[in-house]
Order: C-alpha cells, then structure tokens, then sequence
C-alpha cells in the first residue's frame, strides 16, 4: 500500500508516482462486459485484490451491502452471492460469484460495502466502498449520480466507454461533500479474472517503475488522469470517509470506483 495519508493539501490533481508505494489493495466488482444489449443474467465477481501486481489475494467476508441501482431503484443482490475460491498467481482466498439481472435499458451501478478488512502489516482496518457499471442499450440513466455512499468517487465521464488516450475525471466525495487533498492510487486490471477458471487470465501489462500510481484532488474534490490504455482501471480515494476507527483501530474508508476503457477501432 501507499501511505495513507501524504500530507500534500488540497494540489491541482495530477498523476504522480509515489516512491514509498508497495502494492495496491481493491476490491474488485468485475463483469467481463460492461456494455450489454441483451437482456439476461449478467455474472460478477467480487474479489479483493493486487490487480495491477496480478498478485496477492485477501480473503474478503461477506459483504455488508451489495446492490445495483437502476433508474433510480435500489436492487438488493446479496440472496445471489455464491462463496467461491479464487486462485491468483501468489496464493487463493475466499472470493464470490453474484448474479446481476438486467431487464430494462439503462445503467446498472453496481455498489459494494464491504465488512472491514484488517491489514496486519499495516495494524488498520481497510473498508472500499466500492463502485462498478454495466449498461444495455448505450441508455445514460444513472452513472452521473452520486449514490449517497458513506464516501465515493462520482464520475464526470461516462464509466462504460472512455477512449483509451483520452482522460478520466472524478470527484471524490464525503457524505456528499467534497473532499480535498485526497490522495487517489489508480491501478490496471492486468490480468482479468477467468470467470470459469477463478483464477487470472494472462496479464496484459506489468507494474510501473517507481510504484503506485496516485493523484491528488483538488480543493474542489476533483482529479483527472490519463488514460493510457483499453481495459479496467480502478481509482481508490484512501480514508477519504469520515469513519476513523474500528474496532479500537485505524479504519481507512476508501472511495473505489472502476472504468471501462476501450481502443478506437
């Protein structure tokens, strides 16, 4: 992990690389398509995860809340959770399969809470609130909502199909305020989960030199990143949630949110 708390203050958000950076911890909300026109039951993994090292896996608990909102609506998904084993390339840990149904054109915002999950080398509790999207139709109904998240990353560019050279906005958000000098690590989903398999695909990239990529968001709450490249790339806003404590410990609430990217063809 990154410190989780830089001391930089409220910086134009910009992309940095951070030297005392390790690995990267997400949970993952993952449908291998995100832009659908049938109708049907879409699978999904939930997964918590080093995707960019493709490395070390933690085993997640039963998440407190896991839902989808579609045009407004709250559809509770937890009765689909399936208890799973996901193998990476260091280790395997608990892991689960969950069903998204999707009927009725539109957004689908997928939101994780998960139970805290305690990192012994660091001695804090970490809980990533998490945010994925799945779309039919190329209907925009719900991904420029904010969905009242204890803390979380609004997107300001539609999450399903940013063009891989172009750049990424998102406004990190607190109970619904903004939230400056929030320091974001941004990750690569190189290797893609086998939905079949539970375990990796081959990777498509390797880690970069220098650490985790992170930026800053502004006074404002807002950062921007370039993307580089087509597939999954996840933003994490660290302690950005006003819960400090957990179980007579540190607790980071983390704002997640994953992206689509895509290639022009």
């Amino acid at each position: 992990m990154t410190l989780r708390k830089i001391g930089l203050g409220a910086l134009l958000a910009t992309a940095i690389l951070n030297p005392f950076a390790a690995q990267a911890h997400f949970v993952l909300a993952y449908t291998p398509e995100v832009n659908l026109e049938k109708a049907g039951d879409t699978p999904v993994k939930l997964i918590f995860w080093h995707p960019f090292e493709n490395g070390h896996v933690m085993d997640m608990e039963e998440p407190l809340e896991f839902y989808a909102v579609h045009r407004g609506e709250k559809y509770d998904l937890k009765n689909t959770l399936k208890p799973i084993t996901f193998s990476g390339t260091e280790n395997e840990a608990a892991a689960f399969d969950a069903t998204l149904p999707v009927k009725r054109s539109g957004d689908y915002v997928l939101v994780v809470e998960p139970a805290p999950y305690y990192e012994e080398s660091e001695d804090i509790y970490i809980q990533q609130l998490t945010k994925a999207y799945v779309n039919r139709n190329e209907i925009p109904t719900d991904w420029m909502e904010p969905q009242g998240l204890a803390t979380e990353i609004l997107p300001l560019n539609r999450p399903t199909n940013i063009v891989a050279g172009s750049t990424f906005t998102g406004r990190v958000l607190a109970e619904g305020k903004p939230v400056a000098g929030a320091e974001i690590e941004i990750e690569y989903m190189a290797a893609e989960p086998d939905m079949d398999a539970n375990k990796p695909q081959e990777a498509q990239a390797s880690t970069m030199p220098g650490g985790t990529i992170v930026a800053i968001s502004d006074e404002n709450g807002y950062f921007t990143f370039g993307i580089p490249k087509a597939g999954f790339w996840g933003f994490a806003a660290l302690g950005s949630g006003a819960v400090k404590e957990h179980e007579g410990k540190e607790l980071s609430q983390d704002a997640v949110i994953w992206v689509r990217a895509y290639d022009v063809q």
